[in-house]
């Protein structure tokens, strides 16, 4: 074993060396996307907030076609507007996000006790008017039910005649649960940070060695070649978890700086979760490091093995984002298989639910054993003397 200590500290030097490594790996990766992520998460969300304060512009056609429905808009902070000469290209346009448009029988039906009808004019593909049209919405309806129990009571009857079901609602969510939907990608950038993490150092430390032609030399010493692969991968799972440890630290201060408890949400990353997100990453970055240094094997230059391990990163990347973003209910299965189990129990902590010991364990065993039949496979590949041949 102090030979594999040997070939770890002399990888860890020769990385260290490299400055733009350095920089990229533990600094640029892991402070760039929260920071982002932080920034577009701000920026929705005050955006959002100063829209609801504010009062809601509205285009209406045929404003004089029903004067109370629109003196009942203006109470509830609408700011009515002369409505465009055509209501959907306005809308395509980008003009208004929601226009209002009053029909001339609406007076009419209005008199006579019927419904009244009236249009609203919106594009659902456009996300920023979805708040305006939600907030048109609910006054509309506001309105409606206000009028319909005015006209029971002029009727003399009561208005809670036509209610024949109360719903009482029983949400079962927390603050911190809530966060979870908002939040839901940030297992995805600390899968991914593992991955990239310890990417340049698997690359280096054998497509790179091999096109320098530095491995001959190196496997010509009487040292067992698991003691000079142990050696490599612990360089190269270092590096890696430092990254995610990094990323799970940025997260946790910028996390301070969100305006969730304005939407009613909190994003907690405390010890207790930096500890129990290592635990778990902790074998699916080792396995991640194996079979990189297993794929860059393979290249005979340093560009080559990029290329491989660019295609490699999609086995982290597309499993991890169907899980953020398809739901899906937890089955104890889903802890035996790497990449799932840690999605699965990083989301389940971000939302603040109690996670099984045994859940823990099985994860950690069952990535732990896919990462040591990967290490068997680049064993083989590292006893033959192929692998020390560039041309």
């Amino acid at each position: 074993m102090k030979s594999s200590l040997v070939v770890f500290l002399k990888e860890v030097r020769e990385n260290l060396r490299d400055r733009r490594t350095v920089i990229n790996t533990l600094i640029t990766g892991p402070l760039f996307a929260p920071l982002i992520f932080v920034l577009l998460i701000n920026t929705l969300v005050t955006r959002e907030i100063d829209k609801a304060e504010k009062p809601l512009p509205l285009p209406v056609i045929g404003a004089d076609n029903a004067p109370n429905l629109v003196e009942a808009l203006k109470q509830q902070r609408v700011e009515i507007k002369p409505g465009p000469a055509d209501a959907e290209r306005a809308v395509r346009e980008q003009d208004a996000d929601v226009v209002l448009r009053i029909p001339p029988e609406f007076a009419n039906a209005w008199n006579k006790g019927e419904p009244a009808q009236v249009e609203v004019v919106y594009d659902q593909s456009q996300r920023d008017a979805s708040s305006a049209v939600a907030r048109l919405r609910g006054i509309l309806e506001q309105y409606d039910r206000r009028t319909g129990a005015l006209r029971m009571v002029a009727r003399g009857l009561a208005p809670s005649v036509t209610r024949t079901v109360v719903v009482a609602e029983r949400d079962q969510s927390t603050a911190q649960s809530r966060a979870s939907n908002l939040f839901a990608m940030l297992p995805y950038f600390f899968i991914l940070g593992g991955f990239v993490g310890g990417m340049a150092l698997a690359i280096d430390t054998t497509a790179g060695e091999r096109e320098r032609q530095s491995l001959e030399p190196l496997f010509a010493n009487p040292v067992p070649r698991w003691q000079i692969l142990v050696g490599k991968l612990g360089a190269t799972t270092a590096f890696a978890i430092t990254t995610v440890l990094l990323s799970i630290t940025a997260f946790a201060v910028v996390g301070q700086f969100l305006p969730t408890e304005k939407i009613g949400m909190t994003l907690t990353i405390g010890l207790p979760f930096v500890v129990h997100a290592i635990f778990v990453m902790l074998p699916l970055v080792l396995l991640l490091a194996t079979l990189q240094t297993l794929v860059a094997a393979f290249a005979k230059s340093y560009r080559e093995a990029q290329t491989y391990l660019s295609l490699l990163m999609f086995v982290p990347v597309i499993p991890t984002m169907m899980l953020s973003l398809m739901p899906f209910k937890t089955l104890y299965w889903m802890y035996t298989v790497p990449l799932m189990s840690q999605q699965i129990i990083i989301t389940r902590l971000l939302r603040g639910d109690d996670v099984p010991t045994s859940a823990f364990a099985v994860c950690f065993a069952c990535t732990a054993a896919a990462a040591l039949v990967v290490y068997a496979l680049a064993l083989r590949v590292y006893h033959s003397e192929r692998l020390a041949i560039s041309a």
